[in-house]
């Protein structure tokens, strides 16, 4: 029987950051998946980031995680979403060569120390009296170990649909886990039934690209990964267009053959994410859907067609495809699918993303009903950090929902539960303006290095900035006389001119005028990156809504701060709800600030619950 320090089970994203958080905190790990082609697979969108989600990976990557940095070298588009808004909603998306994406994030996990990456299907788990674990495998290999990441994505016992055609397989046709679902049953989690789905590939030779709106990347913006510091190369490019009424028609005429209204699907779907009949069902008066057409990689001719998953017949399908400008006469290369799969109850889980009946067995991805690589990758570098904690007897890391958009989305779960897949949103975020994309590091990169992942190149470039930080913030007070050329640029800008000299924060406060603008004619900040001077313009511009949200942070931490003892017992004590002691029972919180989001828990009860508490720590010490 081998020994292994830890077990992940799954490579996809949250595998990957996961055993890599292990090994490169120490400990000998096993990475076991079901097929080594699967490594990181992009198996619906190409592409990593988004709207909240570019928020996860820069957040990975402070941590001291590998996404940011993968996607940085594999690249072939990057643009920041939203950039004509306000920056608490910008988000980095790029389009991925998503062979290569695989390649080297493959390539990475082969060479790095204390991490081994095996193929194989892992079917049954044995907790021994001692606390360890053992892995059996389908081949009857066994795997000694002292923790479990579970992270196997979408594949437990999971079924593709297309029309009444059906097979159990995983994503893109690779084989899927059939046994490891009731091993999960054993160890006495709760399985529920999600369903998601891809869209079509279509050659890109096929397709009529005048008819289409362009999509280009952008160059002078940052990169997901602080590690990186060239410029993003877009060597791909993306289109724009639209479904149509005879779209629109073709799907109605033939809802009695979709799966997911026929009741051939069971599993439920993602609210924020639905199929294209999905859509023109429940958004009956929209005349058109917005579909982008995205390279898959550079040394393909398949597209992906966002925007347009379904599980209609493969007739259907091409129907619908073709009444589409631009892809008229576009040749369908993968047909689109629905996929079901299992997943465990997340309220089961303590905010560690640790079993909260089984010390040791930690939980990440969609295997807790989260959607999307980037949710997945941000609970597998959190579970990786946790186990490597939990080996190390220390006490592991929560993160708040102050502290990043990783700390909402497990707090979300773990507290509240999901009845559908899981997605993050910038709405989520109640402190959104505070976790930007630009700011990650200084938020996190503190506590990855205080947990032991950061690595001294990591920590070297972390500490430059926050150099360079208060070093630009020095330039500010800097006087600007106001001659000619100064009132011409306040008009140019759409400002009135000042009367009297100004500092340039003055000129930083106007609304019409901003650092860039400011370099480019006093080329103040020429010694500063790109990086530097955005992040020094958003604090000046957004001051004193920051302050504000600073003050609200600061009230909501109270809460955070009072702990609620394992051992206290709901039911011992009177004043509290029956319903408010069933969820408290359940969930477990840790605190009376993640008490107050548990559903069905009033601000009544939680008052009662403050005073419950002070009682039962004040009869511990005197006990004592």
């Amino acid at each position: 029987m081998e020994k292994f320090d830890a077990v992940v089970i799954g490579a996809g994203h949250a595998g990957c950051e996961a055993g890599l958080a292990l090994a490169r905190m120490g400990h000998k790990t096993l990475l076991l998946t079901l097929s080594l082609d699967a490594v990181a697979f992009l198996a619906c969108n190409p592409s990593i980031g988004g709207t909240a989600k570019g928020q996860l990976v820069a957040e990975v990557d402070a941590l001291g995680g590998e996404m940011g940095v993968n996607i940085d070298k594999t690249l072939i588009q990057l643009r920041m979403l939203n950039s004509g808004k306000g920056p608490a909603v910008q988000s980095l998306r790029a389009q991925a060569d998503k062979h290569r994406y695989h390649q080297e994030m493959k390539k990475t996990i082969e060479n790095t120390e204390n991490l081994y990456l095996r193929q194989g299907e892992a079917v049954d788990i044995t907790v021994l009296d001692n606390g360890d674990k053992v892995v059996k495998s389908a081949v009857g290999e066994e795997y000694l170990c002292k923790t479990i990441v579970f992270a196997t994505g979408v594949y437990l016992k999971s079924r593709i649909i297309i029309g009444d055609y059906t097979k159990e397989v995983g994503p893109n046709g690779f084989m899927n886990a059939q046994h490891l679902s009731d091993a999960l049953k054993k160890l006495g989690l709760t399985l529920l039934r999600f369903k998601t789905g891809t869209p079509a590939r279509v050659n890109g030779r096929s397709i009529d690209y005048s008819k289409l709106e362009i999509q280009r990347g952008e160059e002078f913006i940052q990169n997901f990964s602080y590690l990186t510091k060239r410029k993003p190369n877009n060597k791909g490019v993306c289109y724009l267009t639209y479904t149509t009424p005879k779209t629109h028609e073709i799907i109605k005429q033939n809802l009695d053959r979709a799966p997911v209204f026929s009741g051939m699907i069971k599993g439920i779907g993602p609210r924020y994410c639905p199929s294209i009949e999905t859509k023109i069902v429940r958004f009956a008066d929209k005349e058109r859907h917005q579909l982008f057409l995205e390279p898959e990689a550079l040394s393909t001719n398949e597209v992906y067609i966002q925007g347009f998953s379904t599980s209609m017949p493969v007739d259907v399908q091409k129907e619908m495809i073709h009444s589409v400008p631009g892809l008229e006469k576009a040749e369908i290369m993968r047909d689109s699918y629905a996929i079901e799969y299992d997943c465990i109850d997340p309220t089961e889980l303590l905010p560690t993303l640790e079993y909260k009946k089984i010390k040791g067995l930690f939980f990440a991805g969609q295997i807790n009903g989260t959607s999307g690589y980037e949710e997945a990758a941000a609970q597998g570098i959190i579970a990786g950090i946790n186990a490597s904690l939990y080996l190390q007897g220390k006490k592991q890391l929560v993160l708040k929902r102050s502290d990043g958009y990783i700390g909402v989305l497990i707090d979300d779960i773990v507290t509240k539960g999901t009845n559908e897949p899981y997605r993050m949103m910038t709405s989520r975020a109640e402190y959104r303006l505070q976790l930007r994309q630009d700011n990650a590091d200084l938020r996190l990169t503190e506590i990855g290095r205080q947990v032991g992942l950061v690595s001294d190149k990591r920590y070297r470039i972390f500490k430059k900035k926050e150099k360079d930080l208060q070093k630009i913030f020095s330039f500010l007070d800097r006087k600007v006389k106001v001659d000619q050329n100064i009132k011409d640029f306040y008009i140019q800008n759409g400002e009135n001119p000042p009367r009297e000299n100004v500092t340039i924060k003055e000129m930083l406060k106007r609304p019409k005028i901003d650092a860039f603008k400011i370099n480019t004619l006093l080329h103040v900040f020429d010694e500063f990156s790109y990086e530097i001077i955005n992040e020094m313009n958003i604090i000046i511009k957004y001051e004193g809504y920051l302050k504000q949200q600073r003050e609200e942070i600061e009230k909501f931490q109270k809460n955070e701060k009072i702990i609620i003892p394992s051992d206290f017992d709901y039911k011992k004590y009177h004043g509290l709800r029956l319903e408010a002691v069933e969820k408290l029972e359940q969930i477990r919180p840790l605190n009376i600030g993640q008490a107050s989001r548990v559903s069905g828990v009033s601000p009544a009860d939680i008052a009662v619950l403050s005073v419950l508490v002070k009682k039962f720590n004040e009869e511990k010490k005197d006990k004592k």
